[in-house]
């Protein structure tokens, strides 16, 4: 197929376009390359996948050295008439759109950021796809979304109206944009809900990353709600084989959808939301501790209050990623973290920035 990624200067674009391509998938990716996080970062992950970084150029289209089937272009999704005359051109199969504005507590800050990168950009992608008629479009929402739910596991037919940040707002707004598009103009759309996501070439923002910066440096963890937080860790890999396996299999109508009833995962569009989570929730200090024996060494604790924006627990219910396409995540907590810090050890050579490190997760 020819697949639209956006977002594959991202952590989990990066991953997806890998996979995609040595699968035989024609790619094209497009990312904006922002400074949300390092940019080096994103620009080694390029090309890592073959895009020369001293080359790249807005709105100008690169291919790989490494995958003859993979072009980037520098662009932002903002821009909807270079969006469109990029779909126009291409006729894309499927679009799979991960590019965002990422974080709970940057969006308590920056909240303009959010309504650019995740409303707007977002409403032009689904305005392209109903364009040309995509295939299915599949698009990146978030366990952010449960907000104050309390229930465990978090199912997709739970309750998502009491958002706790401006990320999960734009998130929820995103799922609902789709819906409306699903129903309106007949576009298949699969939403997915990540959980924590984790492993190597991942971003430095999220606690993982930033756990692992301080202890090479023996700086301290700010350890929030006093380490009395759970998060359903997912490894990267994982994450990608939901994608697929979801992407190869547009949404459908629920012909048995009942609108005295109604279940908020599906409709009588086109239109599905499935979790994609590890469905094994982990004490945020086991967390650490697993990464301390990776290093051999103890972090520096400083607990905290819990700060505004975060929830206490995530935890995925998967069942119908289960029944659907018999998905089941198989990495291991000891054996992603080792492989992320092995990662790290050699792309950052245990060197670390001095700054201390604060959790997101």
């Amino acid at each position: 197929m020819k697949i639209l990624v956006t977002g594959t200067a991202g952590f989990v674009g990066f991953h997806l376009a890998e996979f995609l391509l040595c699968r035989g998938d024609e790619v094209v990716g497009v990312d904006n390359i922002n400074d949300y996080y390092d940019p080096r970062l994103k620009y080694a992950r390029l090309y890592e996948s073959g895009i020369n970084d001293e080359l790249i150029e807005w709105n100008k289209e690169q291919t790989s050295f490494k995958y003859p089937a993979y072009r980037f272009i520098r662009m932002n999704l903002e821009e909807k008439a270079a969006l469109l005359a990029l779909c126009e051109r291409e006729c894309f199969d499927v679009i799979v759109h991960l590019a965002a504005q990422a974080g709970v507590r940057y969006s308590i800050t920056n909240p303009d950021a959010y309504a650019q990168a995740n409303l707007i950009s977002f409403l032009n992608v689904l305005e392209v796809a109903r364009h040309i008629k995509v295939k299915h479009l599949v698009y990146a929402s978030s366990s952010s979304v449960y907000g104050l739910n309390g229930t465990m596991p978090f199912s997709v037919k739970h309750c998502v109206d009491h958002p706790v940040s401006l990320y999960a707002a734009s998130k929820k707004a995103n799922e609902l944009m789709a819906h409306t598009y699903s129903h309106l103009y007949r576009i298949p759309t699969s939403g997915l809900r990540f959980f924590t996501v984790y492993g190597p070439w991942g971003r430095p923002d999220m606690a993982y990353f930033l756990f692992t910066e301080a202890i090479c440096n023996g700086k301290p963890i700010q350890v929030f709600n006093n380490g009395k937080m759970k998060r359903d860790f997912t490894y990267i890999d994982d994450i990608v084989e939901g994608i697929v396996n979801v992407m190869d299999k547009p949404a459908e109508p629920d012909k048995n959808w009942n609108p005295k009833d109604p279940d908020p995962s599906h409709s009588t569009a086109p239109y599905c939301i499935y979790n994609i989570g590890n469905n094994k929730p982990v004490e945020l200090m086991q967390f650490i501790h697993e990464i301390e024996a990776c290093f051999g060494k103890e972090a520096v604790l400083e607990m905290k209050e819990m700060q505004a924006g975060d929830v206490t627990a995530t935890w995925a219910n998967i069942d119908e990623l289960e029944q659907k396409f018999n998905y089941r995540p198989v990495t291991s907590l000891e054996t992603g973290l080792k492989k992320f810090t092995d990662w790290y050890k050699t792309f950052y050579s245990v060197k670390a920035s001095t700054a201390t490190a604060a959790s997101q997760i």
